[in-house]
């Protein structure tokens, strides 16, 4: 069972590296589409972007829902800033916490992998996963968080 464990957590690794290079391949399609210029998104940037999504967030939770660690999270928006992509408003109460949000520019790119995505979804239901299926399977990947979270608050120790 255990080498079931670990190609299973290899297999996780190798899906995450996979979709990144999707992505890329995505984003690189819609800057030959729009023409745009050096200042496009990376493959993270672009997740990071839909983690923000319609939402004024902190910094802190994009490093949370994300799993990026702090200083990935703080380069990329700085970078998404830059580029016009995000927006930055400090807490009025908490002079520590940034709220973060998509600019225009980030709504339009936002939108943009939205229908990317739906269309990747469609393909799935199409060809290989019924709904039902892909509702199970992100059932089982939620039960696999909680496990592993649940592991990590626990110290990592199953008595």
């Amino acid at each position: 069972m255990q080498s079931v464990y670990l190609e299973l957590v290899m297999l996780f690794e190798r899906l995450h590296r996979l979709f990144l290079e999707v992505v890329k391949a995505e984003l690189d399609n819609l800057e030959k589409e729009t023409k745009a210029g050096k200042d496009s998104l990376s493959n993270v940037q672009a997740l990071i972007l839909c983690h923000i999504g319609n939402r004024q967030i902190t910094v802190g939770e994009i490093s949370n829902r994300g799993y990026y660690l702090g200083s990935n999270v703080s380069y990329n928006l700085k970078k998404m800033v830059k580029s016009g992509y995000v927006k930055q408003k400090p807490s009025a109460s908490d002079k520590r916490s940034v709220y973060i949000s998509l600019s225009d520019e980030g709504k339009k790119r936002f939108k943009q992998l939205e229908t990317i995505f739906k269309k990747h979804m469609d393909e799935l239901v199409k060809k290989n996963f019924s709904e039902e299926e892909i509702a199970k399977l992100l059932k089982q990947g939620r039960y696999l968080e909680s496990f592993w979270s649940t592991l990590l608050l626990s110290n990592a120790r199953l008595s």
